[in-house]
C-alpha cells in the first residue's frame, strides 16, 4: 500500500532534459493523472513554462522548476539538448548530475512513492536514501534496449564498444533480420562512448543507472512489442519489465494554424507529402537539397519542416536553384515549430516521411498517413527497421551504401510512390497493416487496462 492512501500514488518524475525525453514523462504523466494520481515532474525553469499548456491536470501535476547549474562550455540559458550543438550534451549531463542535492532535497520533502528516471545513474542510490523505490523509464523501443545490450551481447559494462559489435543483433534477438549498417553502428558507438564526467562513458552511465533501479519501463503494449519486452526481461540483471501501454498522444484542443491550415485546404484528401526529421536533426548540405528534390520528384503537394543545413542559418540561401520557382504554390519547406499531431490529422495529408523518434511514430501510427521511414540517429535506425521489418506499416528509404547512408532524391521519390500508389503491391501491405496497428490502438479501454496494470505494478514493488 502506497504510504498517501490505498488507492492513489505520488510519482516523482526527473527525465534527461531533452524533449525528446522530457515529453514521454509527461505523457505518461497525464495518463497517471487522469487515474486520479499525483505527480511531481522535476523540469528546467524555462522549460517548464512552455509545457504548462500540455499539462492537462494542472491540480495532480505540478512542474518544479530546477535551474541548470553553469558549466564551462554550456551556453548560458541552455535548458534542453534542442538549445545546444550535439557536442556540449555530455555538458548537459554533467549540469544534471550537479543537480544532485537540490533532488536530494526535493524528495526529502515531497516524500514521493516512487520515482521515474532516466539516465542519471546516482537517481537510484538517492531514492534509496529516501526509502523510494525507482524505475527506469526507457523513451527508446524495447527493440533498441535489448538490440544495444552489452549483457545480451555478453560484454563487460566496462567493454570498449567499437563498430562491429553492433552490426549484428545479439544472440536469440527475437527478429535476426534488424541489423545496422556500418555508419549507424559508428553513429550510436560514438553516442555510447563519449565521456559525460566523473570518468563515465555514457554507456556506463546507462549501465549503472539500469543496475542500480528497481525496475525498466516502456511505453510499449505487448501486443505490438511483447518479443522484445521479453528478451529485455531475460537480459537485463533479471530486473522486472513493466508496460505503460502505448500512451497514445492526446490530439490538441487547439485548432491548426491558419496558414498552414488554408494552405493544405487548396489539396485533394490524402495528396499531401508531410516530412519532418524531429527538433535536433540537422542534415548536410547535400543530403538536405537531395531530399527537397526527391520531395519535388514525386510532383505531389508537400509540406517540409527542416532545420537549416549545418553551417547554414536560413533556408532561403540553401534551397536549389530554381527550387522555390518549380514548387510554387504545390511545396513549402520551413524551418520552425508546427503542430505536427494537427498536420496529421488534416485530410489533404496522406503521407509522413519521419525520423522515426518514438514519439513521431506514436502520432504516425494513429494517423491515417502512410509511413515512410528515414531515420537519422541513435534509436531511429532499429526503430525502422521494426515498422518495416517485424510490424510492416511503412517503407523505409533506400541508401546508397554501408558506409555513408547517404539517402537520393530518387530513393525518397520511390518510397513515397510505393506508400501513396493504388498500384503498389508492398505498398497495399503497409496500408492494410497500419489500419491494423491504428485501429488497435483507438481500441477501447486499452490504455486504461495498460494504465491500471502498471499502476497495480508499481503498487507490487512498493511492497
Amino acid at each position: 500500500m502506497c504510504k498517501k492512501s490505498g488507492l492513489h500514488l505520488h510519482i516523482a518524475m526527473y527525465p534527461l532534459f531533452a524533449m525528446g525525453h522530457i515529453t514521454p514523462f509527461l505523457d505518461l504523466a497525464n495518463k497517471l493523472a487522469k487515474a486520479g494520481h499525483t505527480i511531481s515532474i522535476f523540469l528546467p525553469t524555462k522549460t517548464r513554462l512552455k509545457l504548462t499548456p500540455h499539462n492537462h491536470y494542472a491540480n495532480l501535476i505540478t512542474f518544479i522548476p530546477i535551474s541548470i547549474p553553469p558549466v564551462d562550455g554550456l551556453p548560458c540559458g541552455a535548458e534542453t539538448t534542442h538549445d545546444i550543438p550535439a557536442s556540449a550534451r555530455p555538458k548537459l549531463l554533467h549540469a544534471m548530475d550537479l543537480t544532485r542535492d537540490i533532488i536530494d532535497s526535493q524528495l526529502s520533502n515531497l516524500k514521493p512513492d516512487i520515482v521515474l528516471f532516466d539516465t542519471l545513474d546516482w537517481l537510484p542510490g538517492l531514492a534509496r536514501k529516501h526509502g523510494v523505490k525507482s524505475v527506469y523509464y526507457a523513451v527508446q523501443t524495447p527493440a533498441m534496449f535489448g538490440y544495444c545490450s552489452i549483457n545480451a551481447r555478453n560484454l563487460i559494462s566496462d567493454h570498449h564498444l567499437v563498430e562491429s559489435d553492433l552490426t549484428n543483433p545479439p544472440p536469440g534477438f527475437p527478429t535476426p533480420e534488424i541489423r545496422l549498417r556500418g555508419h549507424e553502428s559508428r553513429a550510436i558507438v560514438r553516442i555510447f562512448m563519449g565521456e559525460v564526467g566523473n570518468g563515465l562513458k555514457f554507456l556506463q552511465k546507462h549501465n549503472i543507472a539500469i543496475e542500480q533501479s528497481d525496475a525498466i519501463l516502456f511505453k510499449s503494449c505487448r501486443e505490438m512489442e511483447g518479443i522484445y519486452c521479453d528478451f529485455v526481461e531475460k537480459n537485463f540483471y533479471n530486473k522486472p519489465v513493466f508496460l505503460a501501454g502505448p500512451v497514445v498522444p492526446k490530439t490538441p484542443t487547439t485548432k491548426l494554424d491558419e496558414f498552414f491550415n488554408n494552405w493544405l485546404n487548396n489539396f485533394s484528401h490524402g495528396s499531401v507529402v508531410y516530412c519532418a526529421l524531429g527538433s535536433e536533426c540537422v542534415l548536410q548540405i547535400d543530403q538536405f537539397n537531395e531530399l527537397v528534390l526527391g520531395l519535388e520528384l514525386t510532383g505531389k503537394p508537400f509540406l517540409a519542416v527542416l532545420k537549416p543545413p549545418v553551417g547554414y542559418e536560413k533556408l532561403e540561401t540553401v534551397l536549389p536553384e530554381g527550387f522555390l520557382e518549380r514548387t510554387k504554390n504545390r511545396g513549402i519547406v520551413y524551418d520552425g515549430w508546427v503542430q505536427q499531431l494537427l498536420i496529421l490529422k488534416h485530410l489533404s495529408v496522406g503521407c509522413f516521411v519521419t525520423h522515426c523518434g518514438p514519439g513521431s511514430l506514436s502520432e504516425g501510427l494513429i494517423s491515417e498517413c502512410q509511413l515512410v521511414l528515414m531515420p537519422q540517429a541513435v534509436d531511429q535506425f532499429v526503430n525502422a527497421r521494426v515498422m518495416s521489418l517485424e510490424l510492416r506499416v511503412g517503407v523505409e528509404v533506400e541508401k546508397r551504401g554501408e558506409e555513408d547512408g547517404f539517402v537520393s532524391r530518387e530513393a525518397v521519390q520511390k518510397a513515397v510512390s510505393v506508400v501513396m500508389d493504388d498500384g503498389s503491391e508492398v505498398g497495399k501491405e503497409v496500408r492494410e497493416n497500419h489500419a491494423k496497428w491504428r485501429n488497435f490502438l483507438f481500441q477501447e479501454h486499452l490504455e486504461e487496462s495498460y494504465v491500471s496494470l502498471f499502476v497495480q505494478n508499481l503498487k507490487d514493488l512498493i511492497g
